[in-house]
């Protein structure tokens, strides 16, 4: 019975499966059971099992007393009692029963990949995550190229983090209590990618339904999410998939697998640093992709992806899209009283709206 299994495989587990393995793992087990576009093979830690954990260990009354008294306003309090949520949940010991169901699935995904060891990405997906009008999405951890040996730790780990400022901020605005939201726990194949990125089904900032947008790096897709590469961006159009825009940009950084079974920034080799990270037809591949999705769950999509040293396209994860449809309504009025000046810095915009005043540089999270 599936609500209390510790484990479900992607290919047993579909989208109407949100309160058993969260928004990540049910739209990963859609995808790659019911859409057939190309995904790594994994499983979910299912909800039930952290719920189990916390059971076992009785963690849920000392979770909720050392958050009890935050103040949501005072950075110092959150941070605080973040730090020592997390620090409370990785020191515990996770119950046999649990560990033994963890890695006797792994071990299970090596026999069916032909390995004996396979590095695995663990991400996380809450239960309230991917859904339309609420995004958890990147408030929890992701933790790559992790091993046997460290796998149960980067799963507690993946538990904690349902314990970060942001997350404890954010169910506090949407109305979710500290228990209305459990964590699943997606341990899917690792893919060394030479290019990845995102992906949108329509235009981000516009919101054009006709168009799609590709953001693409070098590397893991983590360089993007970071902020800390403008990523190629480019614009295709989603009727007849010809490539309408290609802004390429300098990309002189990016994340790597390592031999500890970590990451890690390398410099981009200079000849390759100023070349898109993706040609023509796998561009057009990815759209087809996207448009595939999209017609399955029948709205627009924000999409993971990577391309490993073969060439093979993998979507890594899908969500609906929330970055438009949260401004629709938002009215952007022309900027006013402004002037001419030297250009400092260049970034992409990911959302409506505009902005302008003073720069102030932040030497401490308090200011």
């Amino acid at each position: 019975m599936k609500k209390k299994d510790l484990v479900l495989w992607f290919k047993d587990v579909r989208r109407e499966d949100v309160p058993l393995v969260g928004g990540k793992c049910a739209n990963l087990g859609e995808l790659f059971g019911r859409v057939g576009v190309p995904v790594p093979n994994g499983f979910a830690i299912s909800a039930y099992a952290y719920r189990l954990f916390l059971e076992k260990t009785g963690a849920q009354e000392k979770i909720q007393a050392l958050c009890a008294n935050v103040n949501m306003a005072d950075i110092e309090s959150l941070e605080t009692a973040s730090r020592k949520v997390r620090t409370y949940i990785e020191d515990l010991s996770m119950p046999e029963d649990i560990q033994k169901a963890i890695l006797k699935a792994y071990r299970e995904l090596c026999r069916q990949i032909g390995k004996k060891s396979v590095a695995v990405a663990v991400r996380s997906s809450a239960t309230a995550e991917d859904l339309p009008g609420a995004s958890f999405a990147g408030q929890q951890d992701t933790y790559l190229n992790v091993g046997e040996k460290t796998l149960l730790a980067a799963v507690q780990r993946c538990w904690s983090s349902l314990f970060t400022p942001r997350a404890i901020v954010y169910r506090k605005e949407k109305g979710f209590s500290d228990t209305d939201v459990l964590i699943s726990v997606a341990v899917q194949e690792m893919v060394f990618s030479v290019a990845s990125g995102v992906m949108f089904t329509l235009e981000p900032v516009t919101g054009d339904r006709d168009k799609i947008v590709i953001n693409a790096s070098w590397g893991l897709g983590e360089a993007i999410v970071s902020g800390q590469v403008t990523p190629d961006e480019y614009v295709v159009e989603k009727g007849t998939f010809k490539i309408l825009e290609k802004q390429i940009s300098k990309k002189s950084k990016e994340i790597v697998s390592d031999r500890k079974g970590s990451t890690k920034w390398v410099a981009v080799p200079k000849s390759k640093q100023e070349e898109p990270a993706l040609g023509d037809d796998a561009i057009v591949r990815l759209a087809k992709y996207g448009v595939e999705i999209e017609n399955h769950y029948g709205v627009a999509q924000d999409i993971e992806w990577a391309v490993d040293e073969d060439g093979k396209i993998f979507i890594l994860q899908a969500r609906p899209e929330t970055v438009y449809t949260a401004g629709a309504e938002e009215k952007i009025e022309e900027g006013t009283g402004l002037v001419e000046g030297e250009i400092l810095v260049r970034g992409l915009g990911v959302s409506p709206g505009k902005g302008s005043g003073r720069v102030k540089i932040i030497l401490d999270v308090k200011d």
